[in-house]
């Protein structure tokens, strides 16, 4: 088992190789693993990441087979499902380090502003109920200046997206909620650049780290 503060330097490194255009040779040869896989799994780390597809976690990151426990959804939502999905491997395969991951751009979020803005007559009800998740995280910023430049509130709105998440996490789980509070699970946010290809961990880390 790796404890969280090891889970997320090796995340770290993997996302600062990635930036750099390398790849390490035990990702490179994760493929061989294959076999061993068979019989089980030790995820290193949960990552709860949006579905979009510039933002795939295991390349993101550097990552191989059997590496990252990885549930993806538009807008890195959390609804039952995700939440029963982390709390699975949290406590089937004893993984230590959660990481909610939005990243710049989120479509699921510029539409959720959008529709705020000017809602739509007909609407998918679901992705309305991908809108209907997101929009708590945006309705405060009505009544600030952000709400006049879209390309600043899309940023703002997405981090505060991924805290709300990452709170869900930590307190609409018994099981989750015990393990954080034992210590035994640290849940974090995190925002990946479109752009630059650098994740940045901004919520939920303590202070040693």
């Amino acid at each position: 088992m790796i404890d969280a503060t090891t889970a997320l330097k090796r995340l770290k490194d993997g996302n600062q190789r990635f930036v750099n255009g390398l790849r390490s040779i035990d990702t490179m040869m994760s493929h061989t693993r294959r076999d061993k896989l068979t019989g089980g799994q030790e995820p290193f780390a949960i990552i709860l990441g949006c579905s979009d597809s510039r933002v795939p976690a295991e390349i993101v990151f550097d990552q191989g087979l059997g590496d990252l426990f990885v549930i993806r959804v538009a807008g890195n939502i959390v609804a039952p499902s995700q939440i029963g999905s982390v709390e699975f491997a949290a406590s089937q395969f004893n993984t230590r380090l959660v990481v909610v991951l939005g990243h710049s751009s989120c479509g699921a979020v510029c539409a959720t502003v959008e529709e705020m803005k000017r809602p739509k007559s007909e609407q998918s009800k679901n992705i309305k109920s991908i809108v209907d998740r997101i929009r708590p995280s945006v309705e405060p910023f009505k009544v600030t200046e952000l709400w006049n430049d879209e390309d600043a509130l899309v940023e703002e709105a997405m981090r505060a997206n991924v805290r709300a998440s990452a709170n869900q996490l930590r307190h609409g789980s018994d099981i989750l909620e015990d393990l954080s509070e034992n210590h035994e699970l640290l849940i974090v946010g995190a925002e990946y650049s479109l752009e630059t290809g650098e994740v940045i961990f901004f919520e939920g880390l303590p202070d040693k780290i």
